[in-house]
């Protein structure tokens, strides 16, 4: 029961909810932000980017706690520098995954290194790599704000490329789409969004925030419009529900967002194979039934016409 109560607690909830009202708002925004920019990354098969852009923004951050700077920018450094260092090299997705592979051991130790240097009070190590809800100030709001809006934006205007060069980017370069710049964007706008989750949700654990929401609206649709949608709808409930179940016990928010996330998924793939097997069975009640008309036995072969 000691147990129970320290994950679900909700003694003096209300009053709770009130001091973090601008972590329910942060994280309101950064389920927007992740919810939007996931379908790409689930498209361009780069999920391994994300954590190894997480790593060097945990880096940055740990940096900037160390050197006594804001947190914030040094994060955003971290992952810029990331995002430009992968989509500058790693333009194969062979060699892609080589420099993401050298990349995360070195933002890693390097944070780790930071932190242990760093003589100040441990919660604030902790909320680098697993995440935080008592930590957004007014500032710290505004500037995430800022940051949001311009990942929303460029990802509206470059949308429909980007897209077309995310499904078939050899088709796309035939049809005079700039693939490359697009990726270079996307890279840039992917460590923004990355930079921001990892004040949230921690450098861990954001690939719960930038990927899981979109991997489980495409299980359950492949429509353009309702993904993005319910990718949105998915983060926005993991990182906002995460935080106000977090809030009744001394646990770190990303245990909570991480299981809705998760259970998102699961519920998702449930109901993306249950409609893959009414397909399949549809489809082999249709071959059942040609050449002859649907519904009607195929007419008997015959061997010849007497005279």
């Amino acid at each position: 029961m000691d147990i129970w109560s320290t994950v679900f607690s909700f003694q003096d909830y209300g009053e709770l909810v009130v001091l973090v009202r601008n972590s329910i708002l942060a994280g309101a925004v950064l389920g927007i932000v992740g919810g939007l920019i996931g379908p790409f990354v689930v498209a361009r098969n780069m999920p391994f980017a994300v954590h190894g852009i997480s790593e060097l923004s945990f880096a940055g951050a740990s940096a900037s706690l160390l050197l006594g700077v804001n947190v914030v920018t040094g994060s955003l450094v971290g992952s810029v520098v990331a995002a430009l260092l992968i989509g500058l090299l790693g333009s194969r997705a062979r060699d892609r995954n080589s420099v993401i592979a050298v990349l995360m051991p070195f933002g890693l130790g390097l944070g780790i290194l930071c932190l242990a240097l760093y003589k100040g009070r441990a919660a604030n190590k902790f909320g680098l790599l697993t995440g935080q809800i008592v930590s957004v100030d007014n500032p710290q709001l505004g500037f995430l704000v800022v940051i949001a809006v311009i990942v929303v934006v460029t990802l509206l205007v470059v949308w429909r490329p980007l897209m077309f060069a995310s499904v078939d980017p050899d088709v796309a370069a035939a049809a005079g789409i700039p693939v490359r710049t697009l990726g270079l964007v996307f890279m840039l706008v992917l460590g923004l969004a990355t930079a921001v989750s990892v004040q949230i949700v921690g450098a861990l654990l954001v690939l719960s925030l930038l990927v899981t929401p979109a991997a489980a609206a495409l299980r359950v649709t492949v429509n353009p419009l309702l993904v993005p949608v319910l990718s949105v709808v998915f983060a926005v409930t993991s990182v906002v529900g995460g935080i106000l179940l977090a809030l009744g016990g001394g646990l770190p928010i990303s245990p909570y967002v991480t299981t809705i996330s998760f259970a998102i998924w699961v519920v998702c793939r449930v109901i993306g194979a249950r409609k893959e097997r009414r397909g399949r069975d549809r489809v082999a009640v249709r071959e059942q039934h040609e050449p002859g008309e649907p519904g009607l036995p195929a007419a008997a072969p015959t061997e010849g016409v007497r005279a």
